[in-house]
């Protein structure tokens, strides 16, 4: 009971007190000002962004159904329990998300000194041919970006209908918007990556 007694104090807001400076009231409302009107400042590179959330969670999707033949038979995969839908709700309002943090402006491809993951595969561009691309036409970047979030969106809506077809064809979609964004930005002139 105690430690719920400090937690909710420590969450409560505390009105400054008489002997707190002006100054420094004045300080935080203005840090407060400028925050909100400065808008979203991007911290994660698009390769960050590209690892850690659109890669594992549009993976997941595509993964979450197929189907395997082998000498045994066909094994079918998809989602079959409320749990597994809940799951894939998660993912995909993960990658409809994922669209508003890629088309906010200022964020690099690549942090100073990193190297794209697969830098290594011939027909990709370099970070800095990447930047100067997008920094060319932010808007063109975020179109790409909201493509990918109407993916995600109609992943989203089969996922509510718990349709698996409606599901695949999402699919078919999201590869789409990400390899027109990767042929425009990663490897133009319909170059194709070779490892």
């Amino acid at each position: 009971m105690a430690v719920m007694a400090i937690s909710l104090t420590a969450c409560s807001r505390s009105t400054p007190s008489s002997a707190a400076p002006a100054s420094a009231a004045a300080s935080a409302a203005s840090a407060s000002n400028n925050a909100n009107t400065a808008g979203p400042k991007p911290l994660a590179s698009i390769q960050e962004l590209m690892q850690s959330i659109v890669d594992p969670t549009a993976d997941a999707l595509w993964d979450s159904v197929s189907t395997t033949v082998t000498a045994q038979g066909e094994e079918d995969k998809r989602p079959r329990t409320p749990e597994e839908w809940r799951q894939l709700r998660h993912l995909a309002i993960t990658l409809s998300e994922a669209g508003n943090l890629l088309a906010i402006r200022g964020r690099n491809v690549a942090h100073a000194g990193q190297q794209l993951e697969d830098h290594h595969v011939d027909a990709t561009l370099k970070a800095d041919d990447i930047q100067r691309r997008i920094d060319a036409d932010p808007q063109a970047f975020a179109a790409f970006a909201l493509a990918l979030q109407v993916a995600a969106g109609e992943s989203l809506a089969a996922i509510d209908k718990q349709d698996v077809e409606a599901l695949i064809r999402a699919g078919s979609q999201l590869d789409q918007a990400c390899e027109a964004c990767h042929q425009r930005y990663w490897y133009p002139g319909d170059r194709v990556p070779t490892q």
